[in-house]
């Protein structure tokens, strides 16, 4: 993960639940996925999670909110900052600390499920990148720990290599906010470099522009699932949002010891 990276997410921090029609109904919606998600795999809890990829909150908060003890780190320190007041704002306990998922400050086995969601973890665009993160997260897993992903449906968008995302729609009180994305695809037709626009009322009948720019790893469910069994991790499954409720397809995965992975192969 680069600096630009978190400079996409330190500017566009301030004006990410834009992205939502109503942010609040997003959160509690996602977060009663993801803790049916948990519940199912490790039973009802609560769970001490780590959300590394908490961006401004809007999976941490949620989780907070139904129970568990949720940490959240994030490369972002402007989302960071965000995420621990909408946190405060809302009576639901935060901590938040700014770390690289390739790095996590955390000890080893201090928590039950790692989560990092909504598409986070193609951010990273080299295999040995993406495996380091991985081992790290399952580092900090205890024994039969959780790790839960998401990611885009990068199956079909392999094949199609589309050249934007739909438009988005949101009101605010200077009025609708539209947010879209144009994709330009690498010649590996694997990567792709996202142009995030914001369209947002300003004075009279005008439009403000907004423009981030980053970049992504269209992982398939195959190169990711290989991912997370080399990085040490079992019982590798995948859910549809049909099935989970989420608006992602979501990974499950535990964490094993390396002995006892090894018997099995």
């Amino acid at each position: 993960m680069t600096s630009s990276v978190r400079e996409f997410y330190d500017a566009l921090a301030a004006d990410y639940h834009r992205i939502f029609p109503d942010w609040d109904a997003s959160m509690a919606r996602q977060a009663a996925a993801l803790d049916g998600v948990v519940r199912n795999r490790l039973g009802a809890g609560p769970h001490q999670v780590l959300d590394c990829s908490c961006g401004i909150g809007t999976q941490a908060i949620g989780l907070a909110g139904v129970g568990h003890q949720v940490v959240g780190s994030d490369l972002s320190p402007a989302a960071v900052a965000r995420a621990a007041v909408e946190a405060a704002a809302r009576g639901v306990r935060l901590p938040v600390t700014v770390a690289d998922m390739r790095a996590l400050p955390f000890r080893a086995g201090a928590f039950g499920v790692v989560v990092c969601a909504d598409n986070s973890l193609p951010h990273l665009l080299t295999a040995d990148d993406v495996r380091t993160a991985l081992v790290g997260m399952r580092r900090v897993l205890r024994d039969d720990g959780l790790l839960v992903l998401s990611i885009r449906d990068y199956d079909e968008i392999r094949a199609a290599r589309p050249p934007s995302a739909p438009p988005q729609v949101s009101t605010s009180a200077q009025g609708r906010v539209v947010t879209f994305q144009l994709w330009h695809w690498h010649e590996d037709g694997a990567r792709y470099d996202l142009e995030h626009f914001q369209l947002v009322p300003s004075e009279g009948d005008g439009w403000e522009v907004r423009v981030r720019r980053t970049a992504y790893w269209a992982l398939t469910r195959r190169e990711l699932s290989d991912a997370v069994a080399d990085a040490g991790f079992a019982e590798v499954s995948w859910h549809d949002p049909r099935d989970s409720g989420f608006h992602q397809p979501v990974l499950t995965a535990r964490r094993v010891r390396w002995a006892r992975r090894s018997r099995k192969i």
